[in-house]
């Protein structure tokens, strides 16, 4: 007979110390803006492009780094020269992955213009709205991140999505909308935000969420269980930053219709 177990807790190490490295070097970066945290936009969006190209390659011709740095590249001119051709060219890294052969051409190619459109989001906020606006956000992903861990490694219960990702669960999910809510509130409340932040903040933790549920679809379709290791206890950037890919996007449309922060940058 079998006897019950209770939530494994055994990558909680490494998990958090990754964690841990990333927030002090993102949190740098953030706090610098300007080149730096463009710089660092850049090159986490080139390498979530590799792993996306890595995971859908063909075998026989496997042009995953050229991707990355394509990717790389073209975000860095349309940051360094803001014009309509520079636009055009966040989508050209998705248009010449599709024409190298592959598995799922589609899927590479909506999710490869998601990752750009993630790292222009995250500049045009820094530079647009200043500090807060980038701090708040990543804060709404990773309380969502961090309670809905927790809650459905102790709490349990119904799966939210099994056939997709087997591991999260409706408590989870809504233990990460409690806490992104909370991140909303506490922004408000010290006037770093309008009331508009009440709602948002758990709209775009439920965008974050799917984001995650997303890039799980690409993975079990690919046959993996990580995007890349490069990070010990989390897996690889895609696996870290999927959340705030739909995240942040999401945040900047919501931006156009409602504003969530004062117009103070910082």
């Amino acid at each position: 007979m079998s006897t019950p177990t209770g939530p494994n807790w055994d990558d909680l190490k490494p998990r958090f110390l990754s964690a841990l490295a990333m927030i002090l070097v993102g949190g740098a970066a953030v706090w610098a803006g300007g080149a730096l945290f463009a710089l660092l936009v850049v090159a986490v969006t080139g390498a979530m492009m590799w792993e996306l190209a890595r995971m859908t390659a063909d075998p026989s011709r496997d042009l995953s780094l050229w991707l990355g740095a394509l990717a790389a590249g073209m975000l860095a001119i349309n940051l360094w020269n803001a014009s309509p051709w520079a636009l055009v060219a966040l989508g050209v890294p998705a248009v010449v992955g599709v024409l190298i052969p592959r598995r799922d051409r589609v899927v590479f190619f909506a999710y490869a213009l998601v990752i750009m459109a993630t790292g222009l989001s995250l500049v045009v906020l820094r530079q647009s709205l200043g500090l807060v606006p980038v701090f708040w956000l990543l804060a709404v992903v990773i309380a969502s991140d961090v309670l809905g861990y927790f809650a459905g490694r102790t709490l349990g219960g119904p799966k939210f999505w099994p056939a997709i990702s087997p591991k999260k669960t409706w408590s989870g999910t809504a233990a990460g909308w409690v806490g992104a809510g909370l991140v909303g509130f506490g922004f408000w409340s010290a006037g770093f935000g309008t009331a508009a932040l009440l709602w948002a903040s758990p709209l775009v933790a439920f965008a974050g969420q799917l984001g995650d549920i997303a890039e799980s679809a690409i993975k079990r379709r690919a046959g993996v269980k990580d995007s890349s290791n490069l990070i010990p206890g989390h897996g690889g950037l895609l696996d870290r930053f999927d959340a705030l890919a739909f995240a942040g996007i999401v945040t900047v449309l919501i931006s156009l219709v409602a504003p969530l922060f004062p117009l103070l940058k910082g």
